[in-house]
């Protein structure tokens, strides 16, 4: 499923227009976006949780020449399942 077709699904569901949808969707975006940048978590009961982690910098292997390279340290967002949505795709 794309961005244009989870504005569908979503429009669809809450009886909303695409328009209306797209503006929730992006707003939603944005302000999970802002609250991962500022050191927040971000918890949405049954559904899941994101957060930011750091990775440690570390050596790694080309795999097109096998020689070795050094990759920096970063932040990466995390996502860990609810149970509702852990159990709704089993």
């Amino acid at each position: 499923m794309n961005k244009a077709e989870l504005i569908d699904a979503m429009a669809a569901e809450a009886n909303l227009t695409k328009a209306d949808a797209k503006r929730a969707l992006d707003a939603f975006l944005t302000a999970t976006t802002n609250a991962l940048k500022a050191g927040d978590k971000v918890t949405l009961v049954g559904f899941g949780t994101f957060s930011v982690v750091g990775r440690s910098a570390r050596m790694g292997r080309n795999p097109q020449t096998g020689k070795e390279i050094s990759i920096a340290a970063k932040k990466v967002v995390k996502f860990k399942p609810g149970a509702d949505l852990a159990g709704g795709v089993k």
